[in-house]
Formats: structure tokens, C-alpha cells, sequence
């Protein structure tokens, strides 16, 4: 298990997205990415994690930033839950779970007392160079969005 911390190189990736092109981090170069990792769509802290994401992206943009939610659903189902909530984020699909791993948010979770693996939720905020700049481990859903985009605009 990797674990990344700021002033690490960014992994780079490629995925498919919701609005059937790819995503890839070298895409962006000299921008800030806030790639930001959630277990399902269409749950109720992922969708409001993605809710207080989109709610912002003017802002974002306007700092030189893109927001990017990953999560193991195909990007069909990434394409359905963009429509029902009128999602303004890229949502990339990472089925094979290899951009998860890289990242250290693939991990053994429990809940009613059985354990399971999933995606612990956290956000990396990637530096213009491709730096990590600041790392969000074990997300709260609430506030999130508001102290990430004070992490882009500081």
C-alpha cells in the first residue's frame, strides 16, 4: 500500500469518463487537479460529496482548477448519476481499481462488523508541476468542498 504525501510526484493516469472521452492527469499540466476518490455512485455522502463539488466548479475553474471524482463504477453508471444530480465534475471510472492503488485509497474497511475491501474516501490536490500539494486522507463529507478550494486558491 502506497501512501502519498505532498511533495510526491502525482501517478499519472488514464480513464474513461462519463461523457465517453478519457481523462489523463498529463492533460493538465500547469493547472491544479483536485482528484477526489469515492466508494459508490449515487449514495448519499458520494452524492453529496459530488453535489458540493459541482456547487463550486465556477469558483474552482476561476483558481485554475479541475475537479475530478474516481470511483470503481463504469462510466455508464457515472453517466446516469451526472444526469440525476446535474453533476458539473469530470467522474472517471477506475474499474480495475489500479488508479485506487497507486493512490493508496484501495483499503480493507468494515462495517456491521463484517470486512470488506472498498475505496476509503479521500481528495489529492496536484499542483500545476504535478506535485501533490495537500492530501485529505478519511474525508468528512460536510465542508469538504469549501476547505479544498481554499487549499486551490491559497
Amino acid at each position: 500500500m502506497t501512501t502519498l504525501n505532498p511533495g510526491d510526484k502525482a501517478p499519472d493516469f488514464s480513464m474513461p469518463t462519463d461523457s465517453s472521452g478519457t481523462v489523463t492527469l498529463s492533460d493538465f499540466k500547469g493547472k491544479s487537479v483536485v482528484l477526489y476518490f469515492y466508494p459508490k455512485d449515487d449514495t448519499p455522502g458520494c452524492t453529496k460529496e459530488a453535489i458540493g463539488f459541482s456547487g463550486k466548479i465556477d469558483e474552482f475553474e476561476a483558481a485554475g482548477a479541475v475537479v475530478i471524482g474516481v470511483s470503481k463504477d463504469t462510466a455508464a453508471k457515472h453517466g446516469k448519476f451526472r444526469t440525476k444530480h446535474d453533476l458539473k465534475v469530470i467522474l472517471a471510472s477506475d474499474a480495475e481499481g489500479d488508479v485506487c492503488e497507486r493512490y493508496g485509497v484501495w483499503k480493507e474497511k468494515s462495517m456491521y462488523g463484517r470486512t470488506f475491501m472498498g475505496i476509503e474516501r479521500a481528495t489529492f490536490l496536484i499542483g500545476p508541476d504535478g506535485k501533490i500539494k495537500k492530501v485529505w486522507p478519511k474525508v468528512k463529507v460536510a465542508g469538504h468542498a469549501e476547505d479544498v478550494l481554499e487549499a486551490v486558491k491559497a
